[in-house]
């Protein structure tokens, strides 16, 4: 395998595979390391004749810089007639696609044979965009591509908001960014609130508008769980 990048927090090595090419990362993917695992990933798809399959089994950390950094690095590949798909994730990246609904635009890499890691591979649709899909009656490749391209833009979109609340945190309670990102995660699971609407509240209530009660509690419970003692 050929190291890529190899840092304190972060390491990227590639291995050819036919056509394409297997890119394992294995550390932290977050705002200080978006840029090195950006130029490592598009170094790779400049290479590879297919495209990339990304093993992020080894990510103990991904936030939404990173999966900002997937879907550029995704948008680069599909517009070189070529993919990027993920074969394995870790459960922090598991999470995070699913709470932005994105997993299904990286699901057409084929299940690897799982080896005592956290893995898993997607084929086909999430579950909303399927269902998206067939109230609509859509089945042709542009209707599919069309609502994937929404899904792409919302996950785009929502991503400087969620920046911001992860800020307010770290402000607000002298957080690191992972925790930040942790504590975000934890309410909105608990709170069943989608995450880029507890970012925009948390973001409001910095502007003076009032935070919901049950989110204000379950932010303290997570902070105070995050700076209680192993």
């Amino acid at each position: 395998m050929d190291p890529l990048s190899v840092s304190a927090s972060l390491k990227i090595v590639t291995q050819p595979a036919g056509t394409r090419t297997v890119v394992v990362v294995s550390g932290e993917i977050d705002i200080d390391t978006e840029e090195a695992v950006r130029r490592a990933l598009r170094l790779a798809l400049a290479g590879s004749p297919g495209g990339l399959d990304l093993d992020l089994a080894g990510v103990g950390f991904c936030d939404c810089a990173g999966l900002n950094v997937l879907l550029s690095v995704r948008r680069l590949a599909l517009a070189d007639g070529k993919t990027l798909g993920v074969r394995a994730v870790s459960a922090g990246v598991e999470r995070l696609f699913a709470l932005t609904d994105t997993s299904s635009l990286f699901s057409h890499a084929p299940r690897p044979t799982a080896a005592g890691g956290v893995v898993n591979a997607w084929r086909g649709h999430s579950p909303t965009t399927h269902d998206l899909m067939e109230e609509n009656g859509v089945s042709d490749e542009a209707e599919e591509l069309r609502v994937e391209v929404g899904q792409l833009k919302r996950a785009m979109l929502t991503r400087p908001v969620i920046d911001l609340a992860r800020g307010v945190l770290m402000a607000s309670f002298a957080l690191s960014p992972e925790d930040a990102w942790s504590v975000l995660v934890d309410v909105s699971q608990h709170t069943n609130t989608k995450l880029h609407q507890l970012a925009e509240d948390l973001v409001d209530s910095v502007n003076g508008a009032p935070l919901p009660t049950h989110l204000q509690q379950r932010i303290s419970t997570a902070v105070a769980e995050i700076a209680r003692p192993a």
